[in-house]
């Protein structure tokens, strides 16, 4: 066992501890420059999703707004809670700009990914679609490069659909027995039966499930936090002076000043957005939009909710609060968040963060679940196989969320990701100009006065597109 443990070790260290986050910070500034910071140019329309129901008629399909929301719900987690906290207390209120220096970054990145698995998705012939990073490394790249889409298939199994979960469900179960008392079996139980009911409805039990939980949980997290800052408005401007100056070493707030300020905001900010790592693009693939452009505007919109809004919220809970000492050591994580919390409304807060962390736990559950199922038809087809993977989520949240330890044994997860980014990586770099045409065609209708712009395959009839996919619209 300790051999394993080693062997992911070294991965773990040759992805998130060397190689992995300055290459996605420097092709996440390579995008930025070369689509001309595409994502402050349609900034605007990002929004319009929120108004548009959908752009199908069909009542089967997945529209950007659950795809959204689908998406915020897997991106936004614990790391928006606990993974904020540890940012600050390593790297001092600095990191909170570089993470929105990363979102700013990631919002190109994710724009680029997600528009790749747009543009070669796949019907399912009852309305909906399928797609992904496996399915534009298969198709973009060619069936030669197939074993490298198994290897991010596995990847993208292991880590979220197995590893993740039993995080989730450990971060719920604690969170309840803390606040509430509750045993975690009482709560394992829940949680596994709640996820059993949504993962066993396929793709559109969980949109809709969705479209219910995510916005609830960010309109409550977000007026928690307005509502603190309305409080303490006459501390807000120290907060951003701090936040500034420490970014940039000017005032050194923990050990490492801006190093670890930039370190810490980085890593934080990459691991919460999830931009580049190849998980977002699988959702947006399955909404049903007239150009693949306008679902990966939608997920860059995601990647602003997840850390420009939601992280930013936890940050200024935390520094806005007496509780937070730099450089102190002792209280970190979702204590930290916490215990601000207390600080501002009182120990009855600690039962609202108990239901934002439900929330934000079970978002994610389903969200994993899915990336999992999508994963796996790359491996297999039969519908045997889903059955089992459903079985084995639904054991796995419940394991997590009884067992403190259990998570322990899923030590995988993290060096699993960074493989599972790398490969991602690797077939953007190499599709890059195929979004590049994607994009120049989506500009070119909006020039021409196009309100909505349209894909047409024959323009592309050098990609192996899916052209049922693809139908004209009338």
């Amino acid at each position: 066992m300790e051999t394993i443990r080693d062997f992911f070790g070294v991965i773990d260290s040759l992805t998130w501890g060397w190689a992995l986050i300055p290459i996605l910070v420097v092709f996440g500034v390579f995008i930025t420059i070369m689509t001309g910071f595409v994502q402050l140019e349609y900034f605007g329309r990002m929004f319009g999703v929120l108004r548009k129901d959908s752009e199908s008629s069909d009542p089967n399909s997945i529209s950007a707004r659950e795809a959204l929301l689908v998406s915020v719900g897997g991106r936004v987690g614990g790391g928006n809670i606990a993974g904020v906290a540890v940012a600050i207390s390593l790297g001092g209120p600095g990191a909170v700009f570089w993470m929105w220096a990363i979102a700013l970054v990631g919002m190109a990145t994710s724009l680029i990914e997600c528009t790749l698995a747009q543009l070669f998705k796949s019907s399912n012939g009852d309305g909906t679609f399928r797609g992904g990073p496996a399915d534009y490394i298969l198709k973009g790249l060619g069936k030669e490069y197939r074993w490298l889409a198994v290897i991010y298939a596995i990847c993208l199994i292991a880590a979220f659909a197995l590893g993740f979960n039993a995080f989730q469900g450990n971060t719920f179960a604690g969170a309840v027995h803390d606040s509430l008392g509750i045993d975690r079996l009482w709560t394992g139980i829940l949680l596994a039966i709640i996820s059993g009911f949504i993962v066993y409805g396929g793709i559109h039990r969980i949109a809709k499930a969705a479209d219910l939980i995510v916005p609830i949980m960010a309109v409550t997290y977000l007026a928690m936090a307005l509502v603190i800052i309305a409080m303490n408005i006459t501390e807000l401007p120290r907060v951003l002076y701090d936040i500034v100056t420490n970014a940039f070493g000017l005032n050194e707030a923990v050990a490492g000043g801006m190093g670890a300020a930039i370190a810490q905001g980085l890593k934080r900010g990459l691991f919460s957005n999830e931009a580049g790592l190849g998980s977002a693009p699988n959702v947006a693939a399955t909404a049903d939009v007239r150009h693949p452009m306008s679902q990966g505007i939608t997920q860059s919109f995601s990647v602003f909710i997840d850390t420009i809004v939601i992280c930013s919220c936890t940050a200024f809970i935390i520094l806005l609060s007496d509780v937070y000492v730099p450089g102190a050591e002792g209280v970190d994580g979702v204590a930290l968040t916490q215990q601000s919390l207390a600080s501002h409304f009182g120990d009855w807060s600690k039962y609202l963060l108990t239901f934002a962390i439900l929330l934000f736990a079970f978002s994610s559950i389903i969200y994993n679940y899915y990336l999992g199922e999508n994963a796996l038809a790359v491996l297999s087809k039969h519908p045997a196989a889903r059955h089992v993977l459903r079985i084995a989520v639904v054991a796995i949240v419940f394991l997590g969320a009884t067992a403190p330890g259990a998570t322990a044994v899923f030590f995988f997860s993290d060096p699993m990701m960074g493989v599972l980014a790398l490969v991602n990586l690797i077939a953007l770099m190499m599709l890059f100009p195929v979004a590049m045409r994607v994009l120049r065609d989506y500009r070119q209708q909006l020039k021409a006065g196009v309100v909505q712009p349209v894909l047409d395959p024959a323009k592309f009839a050098d990609l192996d597109l899916d052209l049922t996919a693809w139908k004209p619209r009338g």
